[in-house]
């Protein structure tokens, strides 16, 4: 039997992914795999904006035309970079547990958020992010900076910026977690749809052969991502959308919070909700109720101002 080809991006951080699922089926199943790698739009353009690309899944398009033409067998992703609408031929599974899901800073000096210099330098290449951080201080000074966790780390030691957010889950994959400054509070950051978690895509024509991706499902992770995405399909959102959303099971429900902010952080809607889920179809529900609360609280010309056409699905 042939190896099973696992289709991944080149970075240090797609890797650990990667060889994480090649040694979980390994461990679980016996299944051999190799590493595919594939260069992403979000690759071959890394010091480009985000929006200057032009391309829907910046991160994911080219894993999935690898997974079409027969170049790898299964994709592994992020799930915060899949996009709320891919490829129709293709599912995606959530597996493993969940990783801490908040951003984290790291400033060159040691210093937290609220005690960095007026008018402090932090990079960033997440509209999300900038939002939430000018909401918080409107002296900050927004660098867009993209790139790998190492190049973005290098830019802080380099003195380029002040400080740099980046997730924590990627941090402490890395085994760089010490660099850490401050882990940020949902009430300050919440974080991306999907950060912290893994995505496995494979064609829809071979679910048979796939059966064994169940046993790798971590339910509440799953039904909580699949929660945070209604939310940003709800909103037409994608990847450059000042919207944050955290979902956790607490008690037996599932706690669903969500924002939307305005690029300067000057407006923001924030919004939860509830409910004991135990299938996607509750998790969706939630999804499109907070989704639905949002926009009866102005979200929507939030939106529009960013010039987003905003209906519900």
């Amino acid at each position: 039997m042939k190896p099973l080809r696992i289709g991944t991006r080149g970075s240090a951080l797609a890797l650990w992914q990667a060889n994480h699922l090649r040694d979980a089926l390994a461990k679980s199943f016996g299944i051999e795999s190799e590493i595919v790698t594939v260069k992403t739009s979000g690759d071959k353009f890394a010091g480009a904006p985000v929006e200057q690309i032009g391309v829907r899944g910046i991160f994911t398009k080219e894993l999935e035309d690898a997974l079409i033409d027969g170049r790898a067998d299964v994709a592994v992703h992020s799930m915060k970079d899949v996009p709320t609408e891919f490829s129709e031929v293709c599912e995606i599974a959530i597996v493993f547990p969940r990783e801490d899901p908040r951003d984290a800073l790291v400033s060159r000096h040691g210093e937290s958020l609220n005690n960095l210099p007026r008018c402090a330098r932090i990079g960033t290449s997440s509209l999300r992010r900038a939002s939430q951080l000018r909401q918080f201080r409107s002296d900050f000074q927004i660098v867009e900076v993209r790139g790998n966790v190492d190049t973005r780390l290098r830019t802080v030691a380099g003195g380029e910026v002040d400080a740099m957010i980046l997730a924590k889950a990627g941090l402490d994959r890395l085994n760089a977690g010490e660099r850490i400054t401050e882990i940020l509070p949902p009430e300050i950051m919440l974080p991306a749809v999907g950060q912290g978690a893994l995505g496995l895509e494979f064609l829809a024509a071979r679910d048979d052969e796939f059966s064994f991706v169940k046993k790798l499902v971590d339910n509440p992770t799953s039904l909580a991502v699949s929660a945070e995405r209604m939310v940003l399909a709800n909103l037409q959102g994608g990847c450059r959308l000042p919207l944050g959303a955290w979902g956790r099971f607490e008690g037996g429900q599932l706690i669903l919070e969500a924002c939307v902010l305005s690029a300067d952080g000057a407006e923001s809607v924030r919004r939860s909700g509830s409910a004991a889920c135990s299938s996607k179809k509750e998790a969706e529900a939630l999804g499109r109720e907070v989704a639905k609360n949002l926009l009866d609280a102005g979200a929507g010309r939030i939106l529009q101002l960013a010039g987003r056409s905003v209906g519900q699905s």
